[in-house]
């Protein structure tokens, strides 16, 4: 996998509005939290929340979009699957 730091770095490029005050915990700590919460759709209010595989398919999309490089992307898209997977 690409450097941690890079991946969040990645990650936050597509996410405009995201912004990591957490400084303590490694970058793919804060990547893994970042991603999981916006799987689980905990940025938005409980009662407008998506089903986490509709956050799945739209981030997605987002990320294939983007403007990263095929390498980002693929790295990105990996984590995405594994968080998936866990939650």
């Amino acid at each position: 996998m690409n450097d941690s730091g890079k991946l969040l770095d990645s990650y936050l490029r597509i996410w405009n509005n995201r912004t990591v005050t957490d400084n303590s915990s490694a970058p793919v700590d804060l990547l893994y939290e970042l991603i999981k919460r916006e799987l689980l759709d905990e940025n938005a209010h409980p009662r407008t929340r998506k089903p986490k595989f509709e956050k799945f398919y739209s981030s997605v999309k987002r990320v294939i979009s983007s403007e990263l490089t095929e390498a980002e992307k693929v790295e990105l898209l990996s984590v995405y699957v594994n968080i998936m997977g866990e939650c």
